[in-house]
């Protein structure tokens, strides 16, 4: 400030505190903290541009990945068309194979069976027919039971197989327990949807398939057995059928069995019979009595 006269005066304190309120302390951290965020939204923005430049380069990748692999399965679907549809007729025409070779088996052992009764005398041609009835080896007929089983309704989806185990489903051990249990109330002859048993057959499980004597059987499954009169009523009480009401009646497998006049069974395929012979032992020369005493034995010792 100046007066008349030319003479300066500096503004007092009052004056000033007024005039400039704010400290300079605190002038400087306001801009030094302007600055630093400044800073801050360039390396917010440089970030947020790098991560949406990996986004862009990681979903480019993955379509250029997914659009070589929709490539690749479109051009081998046609190889592998042909390659299913090669094995699917190379099935049909082994199971064309396999039935003919079936019904020639029949014809030749309908002969064999005419040639050999003709060539024997008729008591003797009786017995034979009694041991193939009974080893299962001979077509027989008579009165009997079916025990037919099936599998519960399944919820397991056809395609993941999600859905949890069915617990209704017929396993191999339950057709051996009605089996075994039609043998012990009298059967006499037993078959398992045509397969017919006999003294050395099998009855296996192999993945989700079953196998009677290594053939595959689908449900719903018939157990037909002959037999007398009351096997029926005893099968009826037998402990394999008290369990598999039990596990229709708990999970809804399906389990009935009734009498069935007039069963006709079909005869058993030849078995594979193998016997065991001994062997020869070589011959070698015994101990020499020279020693005057036996030889000791491997432990050193003998009792």
């Amino acid at each position: 400030m100046t007066e008349r006269g030319g003479r300066a005066f500096t503004p007092d304190f009052l004056t000033e505190l007024f005039r400039n309120p704010l400290d300079p302390g605190y002038a400087a951290a306001a801009e030094q903290r302007r600055r630093h965020e400044a800073a801050g939204r360039v390396v917010v923005g440089w970030r947020r541009s790098s991560v949406r430049m990996v986004s862009v380069l990681t979903l480019v990748a993955l379509g250029f990945l997914l659009t070589v692999a929709y490539r690749q399965t479109v051009a081998a679907e046609p190889s592998r068309s042909e390659a299913r549809a090669g094995l699917a007729a190379q099935i049909r025409q082994r199971e064309a194979e396999n039935a003919a070779l079936t019904s020639q088996a029949e014809r030749l052992r309908a002969e064999v069976t005419r040639q050999r009764d003709s060539a024997l005398s008729g008591s003797a041609v009786a017995r034979l027919r009694q041991l193939e009835a009974a080893t299962g080896l001979g077509r027989v007929r008579g009165d009997g039971v079916v025990v037919r089983v099936a599998d519960a309704p399944s919820n397991a989806d056809a395609v993941t197989g999600a859905g949890g185990t069915n617990l209704g489903r017929v396993l191999d051990r339950d057709l051996q327990d009605i089996a075994n249990a039609l043998w012990s109330v009298g059967a006499e002859a037993i078959s398992i949807n045509g397969q017919r048993l006999t003294a050395t057959s099998t009855i296996r499980a192999a993945g989700g398939a079953i196998l009677v004597d290594f053939k595959p059987v689908i449900g719903p499954y018939e157990v037909s057995a002959i037999g007398p009169g009351q096997m029926g009523r005893r099968f009826e009480d037998s402990a394999a059928a008290r369990l598999l009401r039990s596990v229709s009646e708990e999970y809804g497998m399906s389990f009935d069995f009734r009498g069935v006049d007039d069963l006709t069974l079909p005869a058993a395929t030849e078995p594979q019979l193998r016997y065991a012979t001994p062997a020869v032992e070589p011959t070698s020369p015994g101990p020499s009595s020279s020693g005057g005493g036996t030889s000791p034995s491997p432990s050193g010792g003998g009792r």
